[in-house]
């Protein structure tokens, strides 16, 4: 009997790392709560490196703790690392988060970091590559789809291994609000289910 396996019967702790409007750290919170009984996942921190994130106000709403972070603070100190392990966090998501894990914290959480990438990866990742950058870049090169991709974390931006892709048309004419409320549809459908299917199914 592996320590993991100790972990799931006690139930498995997340924490949730957000920078903007956090409608998909939303999202997952709600899909675990109403699956709780199920999935015994509880997400337990939301943490933000920006205190006008409007995600912290959904995260007060749902009743999940949230820290506010400087960049600092999670480059070279050690706040972050002690918040983790004060709430016993077995599992970290990315939900529209910015900043890059230093690679202490990937070294730690080797294949327990799950992040969300709006486009078909390994096509426009990178630094700088998010939100409107990311759907502006897919029209203007002309690309006739784009799409989602869940991936696990490592040391090099939107580099992991995939564990989930979906895609949608882009139309003549298409505009990054539009292809946005694409990539948005396709998140609500399908990040919550493949975060919960992959940590059901980790094996250390």
């Amino acid at each position: 009997m592996t320590d993991f396996f100790n972990i799931k019967m006690s139930g498995i702790n997340i924490a949730i790392f957000a920078s903007g409007s956090g409608t998909n750290a939303e999202n997952l919170i709600n899909y675990l709560n109403d699956n709780f009984s199920t999935f015994n996942i509880t997400p337990k921190l939301l943490l933000s490196n920006r205190s006008d994130a409007y995600v912290l106000e959904r995260a007060a709403r749902l009743n999940v703790k949230s820290v506010v972070f400087s960049a600092k603070e999670l480059r070279d100190e050690l706040v972050v690392d002690k918040l983790l392990t004060y709430n016993k966090i077995d599992f970290i998501v990315l939900a529209g988060f910015l900043l890059k894990l230093p690679d202490r914290l990937v070294s730690e959480y080797k294949g327990r970091i799950i992040n969300i990438h709006p486009s078909l990866l390994p096509k426009y990742g990178g630094k700088g590559m998010y939100g409107e950058f990311v759907h502006r870049a897919v029209i203007e090169s002309g690309d006739t789809e784009s799409g989602i991709t869940i991936h696990l974390v490592d040391e090099i931006y939107d580099n992991g291994e995939h564990l989930f892709q979906a895609k949608c048309a882009i139309e003549s004419g298409e505009r990054a609000d539009s292809l946005a409320k694409k990539i948005h549809a396709l998140e609500k459908e399908h990040f919550p289910k493949i975060v919960c299917s992959y940590i059901l199914n980790y094996e250390k």
